[in-house]
């Protein structure tokens, strides 16, 4: 996913370790995903249209 938004945005993607099958995505700080909220992963494309 992080080479996905990378070839669309011209962004650095930073990817953090976590544990406890903890799966966020944010912008500026903000939160756009979570799994923990959610119960699922996210599609590439929910991800990149988030962020647009």
């Amino acid at each position: 996913m992080a080479a996905d938004i990378e070839k669309k945005y011209p962004v650095k993607v930073e990817l953090i370790p976590s544990g406890g099958g903890v799966f966020e995505v944010r912008k500026d700080g903000q939160l756009i995903f979570s799994k923990r909220a959610t119960g699922r992963f996210p599609s590439h494309e929910e991800v990149l249209d988030k962020l647009g």
